[in-house]
C-alpha cells in the first residue's frame, strides 16, 4: 500500500470516529443531565474525549503524507506514535476527573433521584454504534498498520466495557431502587479509563524508547543474515520502529580479502534479502568487518549470544 493510500484510509477512518462519536457523546451528555445519571454523564465525558482523539489523527494524518526533512530525515511516520502518547493523556485526565466526581458525590452523600429509564435506551444505542466504530477502527487500522488507530480501537473497545458497566449499573439500580448505585457505576468507569490511559502510554512509550520489538523479529533478522553467502557473525543488531515499518542496523563479518566491491555486493545481498523476506522495512544499515575483527562493544545492539539466553 502506498503513503497516499495508507494516509487516505486514515482519514477516512477519522472522520468516521469524529462524527460517530460526536453523535454518541451528545446523546449521552443530553441524557446524562436531563435524565439524573451520573454515569451515563460520565460515559458521555468519555466519549467526547473520543472526538478529540479522532481530531488528532486526522491531523497526524496529514503529517504522515510530508516527505523528509532537514529537520525530520527520518520522515514524519514517528508523528504517529507521539500522538499515540499524547491521547494516552488525554484519556487519563478524563478519567481522573470522572473518579473525583463520583467520589465527591460518594463521600457528600449527595445521591441524586432515580435515574429516567431513557437512560438505559440510550445506553443500548451507544454499546452499539461503539462497537460498530471499534470494529472499523481496528479493521483500517491492522490493514494499514497504523499504532494510532489501533490504539483508538482498543480505547473504543474499553468504551464498550464502559458502556455495558453503566448499562448494568442502571438496571441494578431499578432492581434494588438504589441509585447509589449509579454513582458507584461512574466510579468503576473512571477507574477503567485511567488503567487504559497508563496502559497505552506504557506501550507507546516502549516505542519512543525503540524497545518495541520483539524477540521473534531479531530471531528471524538473524536467521535471514546468516543465510546470505558470505555472511559471517551478524552482530550488534539494532531493530526500532518508525512508525509501522521496521529500522534495521547490523554488523556482519565477510572474508577480509574480498575487495571493497565484493564486500559491497554482500552487504546490498543482505538489505535485499531482508526487504524481501520481512514485511515494511523502512530502511537497512549493515557495517561490514572482515572476519575475527569483532570488537565487543557493551551495551550497544544485541548479539546471537545474548539472543539465545
Amino acid at each position: 500500500m502506498s503513503t497516499e493510500d495508507r494516509v487516505k484510509a486514515i482519514k477516512t477512518a477519522s472522520w468516521i470516529g469524529i462524527g460517530g462519536n460526536a453523535i454518541l457523546a451528545l446523546l449521552k451528555l443530553f441524557t446524562g443531565f436531563f435524565a439524573d445519571s451520573l454515569a451515563v454523564l460520565a460515559d458521555g465525558i468519555d466519549s467526547s474525549s473520543d472526538v478529540l482523539t479522532s481530531v488528532i489523527t486526522l491531523y497526524i494524518a496529514s503529517l504522515l503524507a510530508k516527505p523528509p526533512s532537514i529537520k525530520f530525515p527520518y520522515g514524519y511516520a514517528k508523528a504517529e506514535t507521539n500522538a499515540t502518547s499524547a491521547l494516552s493523556f488525554i484519556i487519563f485526565v478524563a478519567g481522573i476527573q470522572l473518579g473525583i466526581t463520583a467520589l465527591k458525590k460518594l463521600i457528600s452523600g449527595d445521591i441524586p433521584e432515580m435515574p429516567d429509564k431513557f437512560a438505559i435506551v440510550i445506553m443500548f444505542i451507544s454499546i452499539s454504534g461503539k462497537l460498530f466504530l471499534a470494529w472499523q477502527q481496528n479493521f483500517v487500522g491492522r490493514k494499514v498498520k497504523s499504532s494510532m488507530l489501533i490504539a483508538n480501537a482498543k480505547n473504543m473497545q474499553n468504551d464498550v466495557l464502559i458502556s455495558s458497566a453503566v448499562l448494568v449499573g442502571l438496571i441494578c439500580t431499578y432492581v434494588f431502587k438504589l441509585p447509589i448505585l449509579d454513582a458507584i457505576a461512574a466510579l468503576l468507569v473512571s477507574m477503567w479509563i485511567v488503567w487504559v490511559a497508563v496502559k497505552i502510554f506504557l506501550e507507546t512509550n516502549l516505542e519512543l524508547m525503540d524497545g518495541n520489538v520483539d524477540k521473534v523479529v531479531y530471531e528471524k533478522v538473524f536467521r535471514i543474515t546468516e543465510s546470505v553467502t558470505g555472511v559471517s557473525n551478524p552482530h550488534r543488531m539494532r531493530i526500532r520502529k518508525i512508525g509501522p515499518k521496521k529500522m534495521i542496523s547490523v554488523d556482519i563479518e565477510v572474508d577480509g580479502n574480498k575487495t571493497i566491491s565484493e564486500g559491497h555486493r554482500i552487504a546490498h545481498d543482505v538489505e535485499d534479502t531482508l526487504k524481501r523476506e520481512l514485511d515494511d522495512v523502512f530502511d537497512v544499515v549493515i557495517h561490514i568487518e572482515p572476519y575475527g575483527d569483532h570488537i565487543e562493544e557493551k551495551g550497544i545492539g544485541i548479539s546471537r549470544q545474548e539472543l539465545d539466553k
